[in-house]
């Protein structure tokens, strides 16, 4: 069996990462975080934790923390989308609080 040529490094690693990539809710916010909230936002707050549809952001003032409860609504709707959305909105509330991202 005789190959075409050398196969693209780029490629290969492509279908080791998409398979190594945990498929958990909060794996797949912190994917997709900094383009459905902004580059603002996004240097401002870092989503650290799921459960049972909560997601908990922090944030580095209590001036974000209250802006991000505030646009949480908005937030969660374009994160829902984002997410596909087809077995229901997998986040149903946002929790802001202050602290350091991991």
């Amino acid at each position: 069996m005789r190959r075409k040529g050398p196969r693209p490094l780029a490629a290969a690693l492509e279908g080791i990462s998409r398979d190594a990539a945990p498929a958990t809710t909060l794996a797949r916010v912190q994917a997709i975080w900094s383009e459905t909230v902004g580059p603002v936002v996004a240097a401002e707050a870092q989503p650290v934790s799921e459960r049972s549809g909560t997601l908990t952001v922090v944030c580095q003032s209590a001036t974000w923390a209250s802006e991000l409860e505030l646009l949480s609504p908005d937030i969660l709707d374009r994160l829902n989308q984002a997410l596909g959305g087809a077995g229901g909105s997998p986040l149903s509330k946002l929790r802001a609080k202050v602290g350091k991202a991991p």
